[in-house]
């Protein structure tokens, strides 16, 4: 693990394994490697998943302990599980109230029917009783 990893507790790495289980791979490293290309489209699955597989083709044994590392520095996420030619990440997408709300879809009044429009334009069409 390094520094600029995320750091998680063998509680917090056990249920992101058992959640990661049935995910299946989102991101390919192959031949050329890791790349700038290859890099964002990692990011871009973590700010949409924050739990992801990588599949790696080609690549030996030794490289990939390295490559796990330097995805993980490179993005700040946390190392997960890495079990033959699949890795799993995981970063937890900050919580920014503005673009929560941003994104929260507001209610849409229905539009009135008919009916309802008579009964309210009869209603402000009303004179008040004098008693």
């Amino acid at each position: 693990m390094t520094e600029n990893s995320t750091q998680l507790s063998p509680a917090q790495r056990r249920s992101l394994r058992a959640s990661a289980h049935h995910l299946n791979p989102v991101v390919s490293i192959s031949q050329k490697g890791l790349t700038p290309s290859v890099l964002a489209e990692i990011d871009r699955c973590l700010k949409a998943h924050e739990l992801i597989k990588l599949r790696l083709y080609g690549i030996e044994r030794e490289n990939r302990e390295a490559l796990f590392t330097e995805i993980c520095t490179a993005l700040g996420c946390a190392e997960v599980q890495h079990i033959g030619n699949l890795l799993v990440l995981w970063r937890e997408n900050p919580k920014d109230l503005a673009a929560e709300l941003a994104l929260t879809p507001r209610r849409k009044t229905a539009p009135a029917t008919k009916k309802q429009a008579a009964a309210r334009s009869e209603a402000r069409n009303r004179k008040p009783r004098q008693g």
